[in-house]
């Protein structure tokens, strides 16, 4: 079967909730960074097979945002598209279907990425307001908490799973406010190093009728301190221990990648970034689905001809701190390797505390950050996975391929 290679990995920033791009539509930030890996990559618009981007939130949003943001793009209309939802998935899940779909020789090129604007989620009135109310009132939704952030069995938030993998395996708020630290200081040192200017595509938006750029992630917090995060709350439970503070955010943007066989790659002279070396997904219990990157990774590495000790760099969602470290605890038990080996290799650049959850993107946006990282470190193996609300996971494992 063919190889299968990824030839192209773009994002935009991150928006903070109601921050710089609240009134950039799902589409429009989509299509910032489809038009991002089209220009990175040299690939000729009419080469692209399909387009598949990660959308969790697209009520408001209008018919087909994938559709939308390839058109928007620029890409042909005889060029189908469409909208993916596995929740925090969504994005590397675009990325699995479109190597499945490479490899199995059906298609040549696709764009596999992914796009939310959770400032404009809206609130949603009851579907049996169709029929009519006779008297008394009805409670108001919220796209958003309701469709992404809501446990669909249980009916409690997310953060409560997050808290039930705190009871699980004993995980202190010490930890997690430490692994929050953590995220929050590799991510700026990032931005101010310069890490991210590589894989981050401009966006444009108004603001008091003037024309804005927007290039830089805006959610890093330079004034989170230990005693900060001490003071914070519990957010979910009255006696718990997770809080704001070492769990994602509420975020906008979005991210691409072009995912490219190997015979359609030699016959236009394109030059690969990383090989898909395997995928893995797999389910949990919903009420720790925090836990779901490890069947995930498990079923990748049976797939790979490498031990888990010849992965080098690591991207796994950051949830919540919490969710994080009980993966971070069943990975290492699994493949015999220490809790501090696997922080010394996760998450880099800082993770989704720091950075932000845009949850259609951020599937792809730990690819394309991972991917990023590995050629400027020259880093050989590395592997991106997150946590699914629902109980699953998603996992890609890739190869540098200017590494021997």
């Amino acid at each position: 079967m063919n190889k299968v290679y990824i030839a192209g990995a773009k994002r935009t920033p991150i928006g903070s909730f109601l921050g710089a791009l609240k009134d950039v539509s799902a589409s429009e930030l989509g299509s910032y960074a489809i038009k991002g890996v089209l220009e990175q990559s040299g690939i000729s618009h009419e080469d692209i097979d399909e387009v598949v981007l990660g959308n969790v939130l697209p009520a408001g949003q209008g018919q087909g945002v994938a559709r939308q943001a390839s058109i928007k793009a620029g890409i042909q209309v005889e060029v189908p598209a469409y909208s993916l939802n596995m929740v925090c998935g969504s994005g590397l899940k675009t990325v699995i279907n479109a190597y499945l779909g490479v490899k199995a020789g059906e298609y040549q090129a696709i764009i596999a990425g992914g796009t939310e604007s959770m400032s404009q989620a809206p609130y949603l009135i009851p579907g049996s307001t169709r029929s009519g109310h006779k008297m008394a009132g009805y409670k108001v939704g919220d796209h958003m908490l309701d469709d992404a952030l809501t446990d669909a069995f249980e009916g409690y938030h997310m953060g409560v799973t997050a808290e039930n993998i705190v009871e699980r395996y004993g995980i202190t708020r010490e930890e997690q406010d430490s692994f929050a630290i953590t995220s929050q200081k590799r991510s700026i040192e990032a931005v101010d190093n310069g890490s991210f200017k590589d894989e981050i595509v401009p966006v444009e938006t108004k603001v008091r009728r003037e024309t804005v750029v927007v290039d830089t992630d805006e959610y890093p917090n330079r004034k989170t301190s230990e005693d900060k995060l001490n003071s914070l709350r519990p957010a979910f439970k009255k006696d718990g221990s997770v809080t704001a503070g070492n769990a994602s955010g509420i975020n906008d943007g979005a991210s691409a990648t072009l995912v490219v066989g190997e015979e359609y790659m030699q016959a236009n002279d394109l030059k690969p970034l990383v090989e898909i070396v395997a995928v893995g997904q797999g389910g949990v219990d919903p009420s720790v689905m925090g836990l779901g990157p490890t069947p995930a990774i498990k079923q990748a590495m049976k797939k790979a001809d490498i031990t888990f000790e010849d992965i080098d760099v690591f991207e796994l969602n950051e949830a919540f701190a919490s969710q994080s470290l009980g993966v971070i605890k069943e990975i290492s038990d699994e493949f015999g390797v220490s809790k501090e080996y696997m922080l010394e290799r996760t998450n880099l650049n800082g993770g989704a505390i720091a950075l932000g959850h845009p949850v259609g993107a951020s599937g792809n946006r730990i690819l394309v950050t991972l991917i990023h990282i590995m050629k400027k470190r020259g880093l050989k193996y590395g592997l991106a996975s997150l946590c699914i609300g629902g109980g699953m996971g998603v996992a890609v494992l890739v190869k540098n391929t200017d590494v021997e």
